[in-house]
């Protein structure tokens, strides 16, 4: 098992009170803290307004931010947990992950979900979908993504949906990863994000759960590949653990523990973001003792 850092955008309010050139220098410096301690990625969330409710507190745009950071970094992989497909349109989304894979040297993974904050769908004009509106859009916009990202110079895409559509469109550069840029569907919801996870992604990611709910849940997700006959072990399933659980949180054993569970359930990666980064160094220095501890897999090579 892997382990991916979030740094710090002020989205969990781990800025509030900062200037932005302040906020942003230590945004950059976790991110290479990241990188030295060993952890194999670093994330960020795609969101606009403070949570839980949003408040005049900054947060970083995730897409400026990540091609930033790919610039300033050299061996972690990057991406987001995970862009709301909602915010942008997919032939967009194609062109700019291209676009910033071409930047990081071939590190970037687009992580992408159908969304779920209201109130920034609403205050940026989007309005706010049903769910099952929402979750078609996200089968689209994958169809889109998945034909413009298609390796081959002269691969042009074109795609007929209810919601995003393109025709004959070009997507120049392609991505530089040789088997393809990874694709990761965020979310919890067995009956469709599931399935089109298995049908569209290189890996699922699951929101908060423990490790006692991913158990009970890997059947579910293992039996979502075999009816579209996909070998259930292509999909790597990977955790967020919300910066608020203690057992992730705080240094020692039950962090220990907290990873070496995820690791014998065959989790590919453990994703999380430690709010007090923010503040100090030893929050991640701790953190990779600690996986190291676990067997968590760490390059600080």
């Amino acid at each position: 098992m892997k382990l991916g850092v979030i740094v710090p955008q002020g989205w969990t309010g781990e800025y509030d009170g900062w200037e932005p050139a302040r906020a942003w220098a230590r945004t950059v410096e976790v991110a290479q803290q990241a990188e030295r301690i060993g952890a194999e990625s670093i994330w960020l969330f795609d969101h606009f307004h403070t949570v839980p409710k949003p408040t005049d507190e900054l947060t970083f745009e995730s897409f400026t931010s990540l091609s930033a950071l790919a610039a300033l970094t050299e061996r972690v992989r990057l991406g987001h947990v995970v862009i709301c497909n909602g915010f942008r349109n997919p032939a967009l989304t194609a062109k700019m992950a291209s676009t910033l894979d071409t930047i990081s040297g071939g590190r970037f993974e687009l992580g992408i979900g159908a969304g779920w904050k209201k109130d920034e769908w609403n205050a940026y004009g989007y309005g706010f979908p049903e769910t099952k509106a929402r979750l078609a859009m996200l089968h689209d916009a994958l169809e889109v993504i998945t034909r413009m990202l298609e390796p081959g110079r002269s691969t042009h895409a074109t795609y007929e949906g209810e919601h995003h559509s393109v025709n004959d469109a070009r997507n120049l550069p392609k991505p530089m990863q040789e088997s393809g840029m990874p694709i990761m569907v965020g979310g919890n919801g067995p009956k469709v994000t599931w399935r089109l996870a298995a049908r569209y992604a290189d890996e699922l990611n699951l929101d908060g759960m423990s490790p006692e709910e991913v158990r009970e849940v890997l059947p579910t997700i293992r039996g979502r590949c075999e009816e579209i006959g996909r070998d259930p072990d292509s999909l790597s399933v990977s955790v967020h653990v919300w910066w608020g659980t203690p057992e992730w949180s705080d240094a020692g054993e039950a962090r220990r523990e907290l990873l070496a569970a995820y690791d014998e359930l065959g989790v590919s990666r453990v994703i999380g973001l430690l709010q007090v980064s923010a503040e100090s160094d030893d929050a991640l220095d701790a953190l990779a003792t600690d996986a190291r501890a676990a067997g968590v897999e760490l390059d600080a090579g």
